[in-house]
């Protein structure tokens, strides 16, 4: 907690053990490939922590691999290493949303079917997530053309 505003700040350590392929890159200009076997997240890959995609015709959902806030059940808050730093773990978790198996389609370029099996799976998961006992808060948000809906223990 910041002691001089009153409000938390999410910090996450454990998000650093991310994969990264290290520079960043200019956009694409050339026509990108419907599959990339590269890419942790096109159909039947293996994921950067093992566990391979299963093979999916429009979204497919799962637990985020890496996510922003710890799994439950928390652990104990860690001792306070300086009196104007408050640390307090917090629980929940994030669930990935890939919108279409072919690697080369934006939300933007897919059919109107497709967008709505989205949000029909946002709609499913924020339902789930925010039934769930504890759970205090649910956000939507998209990185590189996918989304993930992270749920919180506690929002203050």
């Amino acid at each position: 907690m910041n002691p001089l505003t009153n409000e938390y700040v999410l910090v996450s350590p454990h998000r650093t053990k991310r994969p990264w392929n290290g520079q960043q890159e200019k956009p694409e200009v050339g026509v990108k490939p419907q599959y990339d076997p590269a890419c942790y997240l096109c159909p039947e890959n293996t994921r950067a922590n093992g566990i391979k995609t299963i093979d999916f015709d429009h979204t497919h959902v799962f637990e985020n691999d890496f996510a922003a806030v710890l799994p439950f059940p928390i652990p104990s808050n860690p001792v306070e290493k300086h009196p104007l730093l408050k640390t307090e773990a917090v629980g929940g978790g994030c669930d990935v949303i890939i919108f279409h198996r072919r690697h080369d389609l934006t939300l933007a370029t897919v059919d109107v079917d497709s967008v709505e099996r989205v949000v029909e799976e946002w709609t499913r998961i924020y339902e789930k997530r925010g039934k769930q006992e504890g759970v205090k808060y649910v956000q939507i948000f998209e990185v590189f053309s996918l989304f993930m809906l992270s749920h919180c223990e506690r929002y203050n």
